[in-house]
């Protein structure tokens, strides 16, 4: 058997949409189901970064955090509509750039204050757990098992967590799957895909420690507000644009601010781009970019008067619920070779309901009686919601007879070699 790349998938036919492919594998109703669940997801995870932007944005200037999400929500739908996918790839070019030296430098900055530089960051992150797998609770870090658990969080199952994302990623969400078509060939397609894989545990990693050194160079010099912050009295996001306007000279203070925001808009970008067509399409595309952009205003402002733990813990549990099994649909249509839409459609209706009820059952509302509510992490809703997906339309697929259609470049049995 060959091996499993899904450019191929979305390259066949020159589609421009990841749920083009499921609407060829399964039928239309998959395709919109699939396409309602992205755009939920992509409403949450967009507000979520325009609400770190208005963080920034509120340090330097001092207006309020409305103002702050509307000026930034404003010139990131700017920017987009009006420049399209051409904007977008330059902008995330330059913007990446920007992000990678500004990190550096702030990282640097931090050594450089600190007495004894960076065996300084080491020695007190040690000390209060901050190098470890480590989960907050009641303001102190505790460290985590590695077992194999559904009631608390552990370092395995976390590990499978962010698998299961990157795989959702990878496989299709329409951010990535725009990049793969618009690649030139499949080579190239393929190139960015590993680039991307590879070059992002790397730098996930260099601004946790990132994180980690500003815990501990605060340690060193005590401030009131950054106490606050650190103590979860005050959004943990403002800890960065804190220390950027406070500790750094102006001209690397802009730098950095450049770089947060840089690598803020470009997610926010990509995740409203739309596509030129022709003169039709292009004016619809324009007027749905900019409707999403008014949604993401409106759910940044939402989170700016909401209470929430940090915003990856927040930003992980939603993402959780709201991703609908969609990669257990595509793993359907990657790997076998059954199922049509009504197959799919009761691991739709089964996905729906566990979702609701992991809603319905959480600990913090209490609709539910004991007896009745989950017996796991809410963070773990997206893995098992995945499962339920798979197997049902796969059950299904196998009980249900379906017409023979042509599955030439739609599954991984029945491939035809594809040079562009």
């Amino acid at each position: 058997m060959a091996t499993i790349y899904p450019q191929p998938f979305f390259r066949y036919g020159k589609i421009t949409s990841a749920y083009e492919y499921l609407e060829h594998r399964f039928g239309l109703p998959v395709r919109v189901y699939g396409s309602i669940s992205f755009i939920a997801g992509q409403l949450v995870r967009v507000s979520i970064i325009l609400y770190l932007i208005s963080l920034v944005l509120y340090e330097i200037t001092g207006l309020s955090s409305e103002i702050c999400i509307l000026i930034g929500g404003t010139f990131v739908a700017f920017y987009t509509v009006t420049g399209g996918i051409r904007a977008v790839i330059w902008t995330d070019v330059v913007q990446t750039i920007i992000l990678v030296l500004g990190g550096v430098a702030c990282l640097s900055i931090i050594i450089i204050k600190l007495p004894d530089g960076l065996s300084h960051i080491f020695r007190i992150a040690s000390a209060s757990n901050k190098i470890s797998f480590s989960e907050l609770v009641d303001g102190k870090l505790h460290p985590i098992s590695w077992g194999i658990s559904l009631t608390s969080k552990t370092g395995t199952m976390m590990l499978i967590l962010g698998l299961t994302a990157w795989l959702t990623e990878y496989s299709g969400n329409q951010n990535v799957i725009q990049r793969y078509c618009a690649s030139k060939n499949i080579k190239e397609a393929r190139k960015a895909m590993y680039t991307c894989a590879f070059c992002s545990v790397p730098i996930w990693a260099f601004y946790m420690f990132l994180g980690t050194a500003l815990f501990s160079f605060f340690h060193v010099f005590p401030h009131d507000r950054a106490t606050l912050i650190l103590s979860g009295n005050e959004k943990a996001e403002q800890i960065l644009p804190f220390f950027m306007i406070n500790y750094l000279p102006p001209g690397i203070a802009g730098l950095l601010i450049s770089a947060v925001v840089a690598a803020a808009m470009s997610s926010l970008d990509s995740s409203i781009i739309k596509n030129r067509d022709d003169a039709h399409y292009l004016r619809m595309a324009q007027c749905t970019a900019t409707i999403t952009a008014a949604m993401m205003i409106f759910g940044a402002i939402i989170l700016v008067n909401s209470e929430t733990k940090t915003l990856q813990d927040t930003g992980t549990i939603i993402g959780s619920l709201l991703g609908g099994g969609s990669l257990g649909m595509y793993l359907l249509g990657f790997l076998t070779s059954i199922g049509d839409a009504r197959a799919v459609g009761f691991g739709i209706i089964s996905t729906i309901l566990f979702t609701l009820w992991t809603i319905l059952s959480d600990s913090s509302r209490g609709i539910l009686p004991e007896a009745l509510r989950f017996p796991f992490e809410l963070y773990y809703t997206g893995i098992i919601g995945n499962i339920v997906m798979f197997a049902v339309s796969f059950l299904a697929a196998t009980l249900l007879a379906a017409k023979a259609r042509d599955m030439t470049n739609l599954t991984i049995w029945k491939r035809e070699k594809i040079s562009n």
